[in-house]
This record gives C-alpha cells, structure tokens and sequence, in this order.
C-alpha cells in the first residue's frame, strides 16, 4: 500500500476513534484493525495499538480527577492486580505467535464488541441495582482476582474492558457512575502503561502509526462531542457496533 494512502488511512482510524471514544468507547475496534490492514503484523500492531490508546485515555484520566479524588481506597486495592495482570498480558502477547495470534483475531473483536453492545444495559442495571458485596470479605477477594483477569485481557488485547471492571465495581456496589468511570478509567492507564513499557522495551512499537493514530485521534476527540451531539449516542454506538460485528466476521472468513 502507498506510503500516502497508509497515512491517510491511520488518520482517518485515529479521528474516527477519537469520535467514538469521546462518544460512547469502541476506538480500538477501528484502529487495530487498521493497522493490520496496512500490512503491520497482528502482534507488532496489537503493541502499537495499544500504546496509542494509552496517550488519549489520559485526557480522560485528567477530566475525572475530581471524582476520582473519592475513590483512593479502591484504587490502591485494584492498582497491583491491575499492573500485574497488564503485564502478564503483555508478555503472553508477545510470546505468541503471528499465526497464532491471527487465528484468535476474530474471536477477541467479537467478544469485544458483545461487550460494548450490552454496556448501556449493564450500566443502567449498575446504577439502579446495588448490593451489600462490599462488606464481604471473599466478595472483596474475588473482585481483586477477577480485576486480576481482566488486567491479563487488557495487557494482551484490551478492547472491552472498560464494561468488566464496571461490572465488578457495580457487584462490590458503587452506584455513582460518574466514580465508577474515574476508577475504570484510571486502572485503564494502569493496565495500558505497564504493558505499554513492556511493548517499548522490546521494540515491538511502530512510532510513526503511533503518533498518526493519535494526531487523529486529538481531532476526533475535540469533534466527536459535536458530532455525537447532531447524530445522537445510540446511532454512534449502532454504528461501531455493526462495524465491530462485520470486522470479527471478516477476520474470521478470511
């Protein structure tokens, strides 16, 4: 592919997940597939990918600083399993191979856009649904395993688990959305970060995709609360979506 039309390409993922990320989430279901679409191995491109991300969800760290400010306790008791379980995810990534890690492409966007789809039904439920698991001790301890889990998925894939961890904080019962996204997002950076040096450290980063998806996505972010304003949340979430959906099918017929 021209060197051209692989800027143009990147640019345009990069915008077009800076609108959905700022909208409703799904970024990396378009910029993943993306760069392993302009010809980046799956694995080289999962690492690039995946320190990109990891710029943006900065900006949303920083916009949740006052509500995050509440939720210190709970930082410090999901922070280790977070770092620990991104940087086992990061190791087993790149101890897989390109095949293999091609052949489990399709299943990884696809459970990642189930995730996405059922999210507004999860988090209506969070919020008007809470219970008293907070106050049991093997409740607190299964949550720090399970955030263990998804630390592993996130370091080794990522997409989707923003909806786990709110899952969990809504069974430990949290209740104020507004928190709970400031924890999500903050252990987001942690899981993305350790991985992210892993990546780094082991040279599997392409910087000049990195820095394009993230020119992209600086622009998208700026105009996606206009355009989601016109177009409305549920047809930007209907459209990542059915994207999310037809790129899982097409990795996996392909």
């Amino acid at each position: 592919m021209p060197t051209v039309l692989k800027v143009l390409f990147l640019l345009l993922a990069g915008s077009a997940a800076g609108v959905m990320n700022a909208v409703a989430g799904g970024g990396t279901l378009i910029t993943f597939p993306t760069l392993v679409f302009i010809g980046v191995p799956a694995v080289v491109a999962n690492a690039t990918n995946t320190v990109a991300v990891t710029i943006g969800i900065f900006a949303s760290l920083w916009s949740y600083r006052r509500e995050l400010a509440s939720q210190e306790k709970w930082a410090w008791r999901f922070a280790p399993p977070s770092l620990v379980g991104g940087l086992l995810g990061a190791i087993l990534l790149l101890h897989t191979s390109e095949g293999h890690f091609r052949q489990i492409i399709p299943y990884l966007i696809l459970f990642a856009t189930v995730l996405f789809t059922i999210q507004p039904a999860v988090s209506r439920r969070l919020q008007i649904e809470t219970q008293a698991a907070q106050q049991s001790h093997y409740g607190l301890s299964a949550a720090i395993v399970f955030q263990f889990f998804v630390g592993v998925y996130g370091g080794y894939f990522g997409a989707g688990i923003g909806i786990l961890m709110l899952a969990v904080l809504g069974i430990l019962g949290h209740s104020n959305i507004h928190e709970m996204n400031s924890l999500r997002v903050l252990l987001g950076v942690l899981i993305n970060v350790v991985a992210s040096i892993y990546f780094i450290a082991n040279g599997r980063i392409v910087w000049i995709d990195v820095l394009l998806i993230a020119a992209g996505a600086v622009v998208g972010g700026y105009f996606g609360p206009i355009l989601g304003r016109k177009a409305g949340a549920a047809a930007v979430r209907g459209f990542i979506a059915v994207t999310g959906f037809a790129l899982g099918f097409y990795f996996l017929f392909q």
